[in-house]
């Protein structure tokens, strides 16, 4: 079976600049890992919709609960064949603020130690360039259509 995610691409404008609310995932394998490296809040799902799992994903990785209007994007595919559904909603929220759940796993590897890590460790209101480098490639095609459809609203608006 196909693994499926669903997430929310924040999103808010700073000095008429769109800005999208990126994380980075905690624990040790991405501890040194920056460039290409960040997500949107998101999580696997089976049997919810892909609306409730990106907002229970988004509560669990950052402390907040969304609700609003939620404009589904076109779903993208990540490098190893999971399947990502993402809903851009327009909020702004202080990332300094920012509460996650923890995972356990072992670390050192084989050392009998299972310490806690957070599901997120950063999180970063970024412009299109910063996108560009940090967010995973898979997830910028989702930036790009929330752009062309904002731009698209003004012209219409």
């Amino acid at each position: 079976m196909q693994k499926k995610s669903a997430g929310i691409l924040l999103y808010r404008f700073s000095d008429a600049e769109l800005q999208v609310l990126i994380v980075h995932p905690g624990g040790p394998f991405w501890r040194n890992k920056d460039e290409g490296a960040w997500s949107i809040p998101k999580g696997e799902f089976e049997t919810e919709s892909p609306l409730e799992t990106a907002l229970r994903e988004f509560k669990e990785e950052t402390g907040t609960t969304l609700s609003g209007e939620f404009t589904e994007l076109k779903s993208v595919k990540m490098k190893s064949g999971k399947v990502i559904f993402a809903f851009a909603h327009e909020a702004d929220i202080d990332i300094t603020t920012i509460k996650c759940n923890t995972f356990s796993v072992e670390w050192p590897p084989k050392s009998g130690k299972f310490p806690l890590f957070p599901e997120v460790d950063k999180a970063v209101w970024a412009n299109y360039a910063i996108c560009n480098v940090k967010l995973n490639p898979a997830l910028l095609p989702l930036v790009n259509e929330l752009t062309i459809m904002l731009n698209q609203s003004d012209r219409d608006g």
